[in-house]
């Protein structure tokens, strides 16, 4: 097998780990109680744990044996990958609009990450490391507080996955940092990257856990599978000196790639995965503070009828 060849399979695989991870947390929202970001006592949330670092590791092999402008566009294909898993497996059905939203948004990000070239990789300075540390935890801290106080559900989920996007892509931009350092012998400066690097890694699983509450599989995973490597390429532009490749026309399609991919994600938000096929929402089901109740549509407990039928036949005789 050649490693082109090689580097294909361990993306396809590692975009199937991604996806199943995703299923499983998904999953693990549903039945954790209350809001928990990281249930512990959950064996489903160490599955997923364990098949979130298993795709992490296929993908650096993918990398080690292939181009980066192959293997992050076949990384997209998590979203494809995820819906007909979810069917097939945990009977969780993704209706027309999340299929037309996830196709948008892997085709997009395919191509925009396609057309993302690179020159020689430079690591940024301290300070420039300093200052994209701070606001990656910012921009995610300021998401966060956003989510919660956002009242539809698949839009809190929405920004709950795009503050971990930003999270999981500057730890991208770090892994690539140390990467760089590590070849050309600079290894006295490691360990605040990798610092860095443990935590935002962490504040990305325990945001993407938390994305999955009441918003269903597919707006969330499509979510961070785009902001996540959208962020990376960002930062690269801005830090390793990474251009569009093709010029002014290449940057012209690759924005329209990035708006395509925007679109199926707005598309996604329109339409939620029904959760084991009965479409309930744990968080729709309640009220919303202000929302108008029609009493007597609320079914009463047995007991209470009775107690009113008594008490109705007392009046009567009185």
């Amino acid at each position: 097998m050649s490693s082109l060849a090689l580097s294909v399979l361990l993306s396809l695989v590692s975009a199937v780990a991604y996806a199943a991870a995703a299923i499983v947390q998904e999953r693990v929202a549903d039945t954790a109680p209350g809001r928990a970001y990281a249930p512990l006592r959950s064996a489903g949330w160490w599955t997923g744990l364990v098949l979130n670092g298993l795709g992490g590791l296929l993908h650096v092999g993918a990398l080690a044996y292939g181009p980066l402008s192959l293997v992050q566009p076949l990384g997209a294909l998590t979203m494809v990958f995820a819906l007909p898993m979810a069917a097939v497996f945990v009977r969780r059905r993704a209706g027309a609009a999340a299929w037309r939203g996830a196709v948008m948004a892997t085709v997009g990000l395919a191509g925009l990450l396609a057309l993302t070239g690179s020159t020689e990789s430079r690591a940024p300075a301290g300070e420039e490391r300093l200052v994209l540390a701070a606001a990656a935890f910012g921009a995610s801290a300021a998401l966060f507080l956003v989510a919660h106080r956002v009242r539809r559900p698949v839009v809190r989920g929405v920004v709950l996955a795009g503050a971990a996007g930003v999270a999981f892509g500057v730890a991208s931009v770090f892994t690539k940092t140390v990467a760089v350092q590590w070849s050309d012998g600079s290894v006295a400066g490691l360990l605040p990257s990798l610092l860095v690097i443990a935590g935002l890694a962490t504040l990305g699983l325990l945001l993407s856990q938390a994305s999955y509450r009441g918003a269903g599989l597919a707006a969330p995973l499509a979510t961070v599978t785009v902001v996540n490597p959208v962020v990376a390429a960002a930062v690269g532009v801005a830090l390793f000196g990474e251009r569009f490749r093709y010029g002014l026309t290449g940057t012209v399609v690759a924005l329209a790639c990035a708006a395509v991919a925007a679109a199926g994600l707005v598309l996604l938000t329109m339409e939620r995965t029904p959760a084991g096929g009965s479409g309930s929402d744990p968080d729709t089901a309640r009220p919303e503070i202000g929302e108008r109740i029609d009493v007597g549509a609320v079914p009463r407990p047995r007991a209470h009828l009775e107690v009113e039928v008594r008490t109705g036949a007392v009046a009567g005789r009185s």
